[in-house]
């Protein structure tokens, strides 16, 4: 799937169209530049728009954040806690639960890079609500390495510092990937999801 159709299909919910074109614009310039050296004009004009305009749809270049990081964050959230309560043994869901967290890192890697490294930018009352759900999906995949450890098919003395970890190495992939590169971000997945089987201690399922 090209950048454009991947930003069309993830930005599909917001409406009217010239929203929704703020949005990846913003995606795009938050990225590129970081968030606070990113004008309200740079978003305009990247979306084709006058800076007037920007404001008709969001009152505040932080609102444009609030919502890209808000839909990245509850998108992470839903994958994370779908795998926890998939079918099959701690093995299998943690597998499910990082390769599908680590191809999206890599597949939507511009906006991942604004959700996962922009967040401190929110206002108090947006950042407690969305650390509120980066808490949930750190729970999620605690909540599968503790069953495994429980059943005694991992081996993990610091549950949550491992699940800190298998997070970290996730999020990590939205700096570094390059869709020009050697590997999709489907074969990101499979890499990582064996990575962190074996630094569960757990053998690689059948899939």
């Amino acid at each position: 799937m090209s950048s454009e159709a991947q930003q069309t299909e993830e930005w599909a919910d917001v409406t009217p169209d010239a929203a929704r074109r703020l949005v990846t614009a913003a995606v795009e310039a938050f990225a590129e530049r970081g968030y606070h050296a990113t004008t309200t004009r740079d978003i305009a004009s990247r979306a084709g728009m006058s800076p007037a305009a920007l404001y008709i749809h969001y009152k505040t270049k932080e609102e444009l954040l609030y919502q890209i990081s808000g839909v990245g964050h509850r998108r992470a959230l839903e994958m994370l806690e779908q795998a926890a309560d998939g079918g099959g043994g701690p093995a299998e869901r943690l597998a499910e639960a990082v390769r599908s967290f680590a191809s999206w890192q890599a597949e939507r890697h511009t906006t991942a890079r604004v959700v996962q490294y922009e967040l401190g930018a929110l206002g108090e009352e947006h950042h407690a609500e969305l650390l509120a759900v980066r808490r949930r999906t750190d729970g999620a995949v605690r909540r599968i390495i503790q069953e495994g450890v429980t059943a005694g098919d991992f081996d993990v003395p610091d549950v949550n510092g491992t699940a800190l970890a298998v997070l970290s190495l996730c999020v990590d992939v939205a700096r570094w990937f390059n869709p020009e590169g050697p590997r999709s971000p489907e074969e990101v997945g499979e890499l990582y999801a064996d990575l962190v089987l074996r630094m569960v201690g757990a053998a690689r399922p059948e899939v």
